[in-house]
């Protein structure tokens, strides 16, 4: 399956005006396993040229027939057709992403794509509900607006969920008519290219949808820059956040980010212990680590520390790496050389501030023992002020802090630059509701953790970014507001 699947693909071209071509410059990157560490096919990598032809190609579908003068409910259906085609191809697309990010195959099949299919249908449900209205104005006129698209998008994803994250940013875009240049990350990039062929397959405008890949500093420092875009929708780092804001501000483009996280976990003295431990497992394990939302500062009431520490060690020595492709599997290969790295230097880091190591901590041999697999890793007696608690370290390390009561936890808590998720966990409704009131933080979770919907807006606050993915209000960021005045005046 896997030989064939990304044989089914064009890798090594760029999608631009529904046309597949090659980088201007001849240039190419590779695309590695995992798992193994293995090559798995090469990429083109677009230059400012290739970008300028995308966006050329966005432009020009977006200013003309047939997407500038297409009903909204037609674009609702190319959307509609575009999740069943997802929905036809999800065993092949969940393939293609487990090969290329190392995330199991399980998550690929059993939540990723049934999401993306979940977004495409709700966002095509709104192509139809994007109205103005009257506004009753002095004098004898009438007054009403008009909710338009932006233009050109530029959507950055990142190599963590990428086709789930580009669906964040296309299914929206497209309801509110605008056209998109998608950047995915060198890193993944497989599946954004089996999109691509299945827009058009769907029937969407050549220039509507195209995918330039390549690395970051060339492919999307290039594609955040280019005067012609008129937003740019980040999904990243924070500095890589930071970076696309600067390259935006000569042309004043739209921009919204979805940025990094060190979100507090919360677990109260009167936690049910075991659905409190399920969810700081799967909120540092799912995804490896690999979330922007992981909960990866966790906080215990003194009270209760030892019994959910014993319990949640217990459970994480039971978690091992292994092969992704495995339907099995429940914890994979971080997403490359360079991540794995990082996470076993934070390791290091951990210990040499005296936190100690109570479960994992090293890398792990799966397969031909050249993939880049980490055991599942837990902390206790981290210090709030330390790296390990401060930094997002982007992988399955977990920093356990105690707390003793309410107030220190809230501050604690939001002493940390970032801002994009938090949990809590208790059976007192009161105290539950007083938190997620304090907590600064985009979302909030009570008794429970990684829990998404195509309706419920996500994004953060501080250094986690601004603007809303998901939900009605993310269409807020793909389109703007005229005001129109008519005189009725004899």
């Amino acid at each position: 399956m896997p030989t064939s699947t990304i044989s089914d693909l064009l890798p090594g071209k760029l999608f631009i005006g529904a046309d597949w071509r090659d980088a201007a410059s001849g240039e190419t990157i590779d695309t590695l396993n995992p798992a193994t560490g293995e090559r798995l096919t090469t990429l083109a990598e677009a230059g400012p040229a290739d970008v300028g032809a995308a966006v050329d190609a966005a432009r020009q579908a977006f200013e003309s027939k047939p997407w500038a003068t297409m009903a909204a409910a037609d674009r609702g259906r190319l959307l509609t057709k575009l999740a069943g085609l997802v929905e036809r191809d999800l065993e092949k697309l969940a393939c293609l992403e487990t090969l290329d990010n190392g995330k199991p195959i399980f998550e690929s099949r059993y939540v990723d794509l049934p999401a993306i299919v979940d977004i495409f249908h709700y966002y095509a449900g709104w192509a139809t509900k994007l109205h103005g209205e009257t506004i009753p104005v002095r004098g004898p006129y009438l007054n009403y607006t008009l909710r338009e698209p932006v233009g050109v998008v530029g959507a950055i994803v990142p190599w963590n969920f990428p086709l789930l994250l580009a669906s964040w940013k296309l299914g929206p875009a497209l309801a509110a008519g605008n056209t998109v240049v998608l950047k995915p990350a060198e890193q993944t990039s497989l599946t954004a290219l089996a999109l691509a062929e299945l827009t058009r397959e769907a029937g969407f405008p050549p220039g509507v949808i195209n995918v330039v890949t390549g690395r970051g500093r060339v492919t999307g420092a290039a594609l955040a820059g280019h005067p012609g875009v008129d937003k740019i929708a980040f999904t990243g780092s924070t500095e890589t956040g930071k970076s696309v804001m600067r390259a935006g501000v000569d042309t004043l483009k739209r921009v919204t980010l979805e940025l990094g996280g060190k979100s507090p976990n919360i677990v109260l003295q009167d936690a049910d212990l075991e659905n409190a431990v399920k969810g700081a497992y799967n909120g540092i394990f799912y995804g490896k680590g690999e979330v922007c939302a992981a909960g990866s500062r966790l906080f215990v009431h003194r009270k209760v520390h030892d019994a959910f520490l014993e319990k949640l060690v217990e459970r994480t020595k039971k978690l091992v790496p292994a092969d992704p492709m495995d339907p099995k599997t429940r914890l994979g290969a971080l997403v490359s050389a360079e991540q794995m790295r990082k996470v076993l230097e934070y390791v290091e880091i951990g210990k040499s501030e005296g936190a100690r190591l109570a479960a994992g901590g090293g890398r792990v041999e799966v397969g031909n023992g050249k993939g880049y697999f980490v055991a599942p890793t837990v902390f206790d007696g981290v210090k709030n002020d330390s790296r390990l608690a401060r930094e997002e370290i982007f992988g399955h390390v977990l920093a356990t802090l105690v707390f003793d009561d309410l107030e220190e936890v809230v501050r604690a808590s939001n002493d940390n630059p970032y801002g994009l998720a938090a949990a809590v966990w208790t059976r007192d409704i009161a105290k539950a509701h007083n938190l997620a009131a304090r907590l600064k933080a985009g979302t909030v979770w009570i008794n429970c953790y990684n829990a998404y919907d195509a309706a419920a807006p996500f994004g953060g606050v501080k250094a986690s970014g601004f603007g809303r993915d998901l939900g009605m209000h993310a269409l807020e960021a793909y389109t703007q507001t005229k005001d129109v005045w008519v005189n009725l005046k004899d």
